[in-house]
């Protein structure tokens, strides 16, 4: 693992002698290791949120605090720090950037107190993303699956995050400027153009967001608090914020993949569904769930990403691919309807069995309406040791039609318009064949 490239150092100004020959005369001491770190990731906008807590030896009088970033993403805009002991007896005067040197600043403290004192650092960096994925196992008769929800972290960053504990926000935030390219201008201090807005966090630098001031102030607030001892997922506004369980030492220039949850018995569904207009001539397989704690899930929604899903063969050891699909954000309650892509396991086979025509009606020597009878019947075949639902949906070119079903269709319902279904439980290694007499209305006899 390389050497963090944040360094904090700790500069005392002897308070008893004169100015001048305390500026000639300091203590330079090195600041002992993070005691912890947080870090909330914001995915969509490539900003993160570090919370950095460390104890210092403070001296009684000024004491002065250099703190150096260089080659790093962090925004110096956004350097706030706060102590979280002797509030009351410290005061944080200024921060200063020192012109021509970048990758620099220096706190000025003027300490009531002497001896240890905890501090909190807190900036913004660039170069932290997370991605979200999903195992899903099938259990060998298929109507349950344990889910498993990892998060894989990738830190470009340019510095080490030993035992972080991480937090990520679901949401979109709008930026006036990425955070990479504040870290690498030349004048931390200075304005990044002509016409930017007012500064945000005081002496601290300029205002970064616009639109998601609300959500980062409420994550900010959030970091302060007592680390979780499980998985805890917060509602902010439009926003939702992950907390992982536990730490996790997340390298510069590595990726670390983290457990986010396990549900282990959620109730599924499995249906073929056959669309030639919309899926083409092969049956297409989906698996549906519940978001929701009745079915086992979290009370919290999940973000999108991308779910795997194996099955449970029976033999031990032993799991068989089904798929894989990317998911979208999941909301609570919600339903998820994943698209296993087509199967060959199922097939539904319509045959035009008859067709003709009459009723013509007549304008002007010309036809302007006629009716078209049509004979279908649809073979729906299961090449499966177990039983499946099946959906068949059959769309028609016009608005005016009439339907007579013939045999057992199964359950027959009127979709819209243009579209019914048949809805058919099939047993294992089993066949039906849905036979129907369509008579649709054309032209003028179906404008009636």
């Amino acid at each position: 693992m390389r050497k963090p490239a944040l360094i904090l150092c700790f500069l005392f100004a002897l308070s008893i002698l004169p100015d001048a020959a305390a500026r000639a005369k300091v203590d330079l001491v090195t600041l002992p290791s993070r005691e912890s770190v947080q870090l909330t990731i914001y995915n969509s906008a490539d900003l993160t949120l570090a919370r950095d807590i460390r104890t210092l030896t403070m001296r009684k009088g000024d004491n002065r605090l250099q703190f150096a970033w260089s080659g790093t993403l962090i925004d110096p805009t956004s350097l706030e720090m706060l102590a979280l002991g002797q509030a009351r007896e410290i005061q944080l005067k200024s921060l200063q950037f020192p012109p021509r040197v970048q990758g620099l600043g220096i706190w000025n403290i003027d300490s009531g107190v002497a001896g240890k004192v905890p501090f909190e650092i807190t900036y913004f960096t660039s170069g932290i993303s997370w991605q979200a994925y999903y195992l899903a196992t099938l259990t060998p008769g298929e109507d349950a699956m344990k889910l498993q929800g990892y998060v894989r972290v990738t830190n470009n960053s340019g510095e080490d995050y030993e035992n972080a504990e991480t937090r990520l926000v679901v949401g979109k935030i709008n930026l006036l400027d990425r955070i990479a390219d504040l870290a690498r201008r030349n004048e931390p201090y200075g304005r990044p153009g002509p016409g930017f807005p007012e500064p945000l966090y005081g002496m601290a630098g300029d205002r970064v967001l616009e639109e998601a001031v609300p959500a980062m102030m409420a994550a900010k607030a959030e970091l302060k608090r007592t680390r979780p001892k499980e998985i805890r997922k917060e509602g902010l506004s439009e926003y939702f914020l992950y907390s992982i369980e536990g730490t996790e030492d997340i390298a510069n220039g590595w990726g670390k993949r983290l457990i986010s949850f396990t549900a282990p018995e959620v109730p599924v569904k499995n249906v073929y569904r056959y669309e030639e207009e919309r899926y083409g001539p092969a049956t297409v397989r989906f698996l549906s769930f519940v978001n929701d704690r009745q079915h086992n899930m979290g009370t919290e929604p999940i973000p999108g990403g991308l779910v795997k899903v194996f099955r449970d063969t029976g033999e031990e050891g032993y799991l068989s691919y089904v798929g894989a699909r990317e998911t979208r954000y999941v909301p609570r309650g919600e339903e998820v309807d994943l698209n296993l892509g087509p199967s060959e396991e199922v097939s539904v086979k319509p045959v035009l069995m008859n067709y003709r025509t009459d009723n013509y009606e007549w304008k002007d020597d010309r036809i302007t309406g006629w009716d078209e009878h049509r004979t279908f019947e649809v073979k729906v075949a299961n090449y499966r040791p177990m039983p499946v639902k099946v959906e068949v949906r059959r769309n028609f070119p016009v608005k005016a039609w009439q339907l007579e079903n013939t045999g057992d269709p199964g359950l027959y319902e009127k979709v819209d318009a243009d579209t019914v279904q048949y809805t058919l439980d099939l047993p294992a290694n089993g066949e039906k064949v849905i036979t129907y007499d369509v008579t649709w209305h054309m032209g003028s006899r179906g404008s009636r």
